[in-house]
């Protein structure tokens, strides 16, 4: 029995700490949605260096588990992480101030209870084989049992490192090659949006009257002075799009979003949240895509949510604004190319993948 809870445990650690670590980005600004939530921005800096430790110690734990190396040591490390756990599930099950908790990342998405739920069995778990761990005898000799665990620790590493350079290895995000945005943004077949009533503010008499649409008082005429008027919310809907928030508009504020995505039409757009990577994304190989583009009379576009932009600096691209979080969850790396094809996401690349970039262009 102790065997199987072992590997139970260990197996459960070893997969939520891989699926993360096949996107650490993901989990630091999952981090910085619960340090907001207890207005600790300050931390934010220090989420991606979180992230990364985080990964490589659930994976390392797992495999030391399953291993029985320095099982009391690991015994403590765990129970510490799962009493941690628990109580960032907890919280999101019971404040309501965070959607999920993004436990197994964007690839294995679960509800708060089912969140809980987990933790509270692992909980469990894990406190048998804290009180049973001086009686767990290591699988291997001490010289296998440390390589093995070194692996672990390099190959997380390794993949973690992948992923801020190049992008994740399985993208589970919506705006993953092969979707398509436009699908993304509407809602799940039998789910229900949010319902809201208009309602109306207005002064009758120094007294403030609110009405909805279909309640106007019988007596209304021009002696009521218009205030405000704002959308209530008067259901919760069921679900929401894959995709929201998402924008395209000039740099003079024309919205041209539906234009862009209903074109029918091969672009790239170029995502850069910012441009602290410059010197790293505007090197030859934009160049190269930039010039070739343009000889195929394809659309260049760069996105960015920085609200200074030196347009002299990309003569030959067309700037567009985006939200700062859109671009986040759409582009894991700054900057990432998008190979379009109306709403259709056709390939995927970070700006480091550059014979790929380059040999994507010339195909499209």
């Amino acid at each position: 029995m102790l065997t199987l809870i072992r590997w139970i445990v260990g197996l459960l650690f070893i997969f939520s700490g891989l699926i993360k670590a096949n996107d650490p980005l993901g989990l630091s600004y999952k981090m910085q949605e619960f340090f907001e939530a207890w207005k600790l921005q300050g931390f934010h800096q220090y989420t991606l260096v979180a992230s990364y430790g985080m990964n490589v110690l659930e994976v390392v734990a797992g495999v030391a588990v399953i291993v029985g190396w320095q099982m009391k040591r690991f015994a403590w490390l765990l129970l510490l992480l799962i009493v941690f756990f628990t109580f960032l599930t907890s919280y999101v099950l019971f404040s309501g101030k965070i959607h999920a908790c993004g436990c197994f990342g964007d690839c294995v998405p679960l509800t708060p209870i089912q969140t809980f739920t987990k933790d509270i069995i692992l909980l469990i778990l894990i406190l048998i084989l804290f009180f049973k761990a001086q009686t767990v005898k290591p699988i291997f000799n001490k010289k296998l049992s440390v390589t093995i665990i070194l692996i672990s620790l390099i190959f997380t590493s390794a993949l973690q490192s992948y992923a801020l350079k190049y992008l994740p290895f399985t993208d589970c995000l919506p705006y993953a090659k092969g979707k398509n945005i436009i699908e993304g943004m509407k809602l799940p077949k039998g789910a229900v949006s949010d319902s809201f009533a208009i309602t109306f503010k207005y002064k009758k008499n120094n007294q403030i009257i609110e009405f909805d649409q279909n309640n106007f008082p019988e007596d209304f005429d021009d002696s009521y002075e218009y205030l405000d008027r704002y959308d209530k919310l008067i259901r919760k809907g069921t679900a929401l799009p894959a995709i929201t928030d998402f924008s395209l508009t000039t740099l003079n504020g024309t919205d041209t979003t539906k234009e862009i995505l209903n074109s029918n039409t091969k672009y790239i757009m170029l995502f850069a949240k910012d441009f602290s990577t410059i010197n790293q994304w505007k090197n030859k190989t934009f160049e190269e895509l930039v010039a070739k583009a343009k000889e195929k009379n394809i659309s260049f576009y760069l996105v960015t949510s920085n609200a200074e932009v030196d347009q002299k600096q990309f003569a030959n691209l067309i700037i567009l604004k985006s939200d700062a979080t859109v671009i986040k969850t759409a582009a894991r790396v700054n900057a990432t190319y998008f190979f379009m094809n109306g709403s259709d996401i056709k390939e995927k690349l970070s700006y480091a993948n550059d014979k790929k970039l380059l040999k994507t262009l010339e195909n499209f």
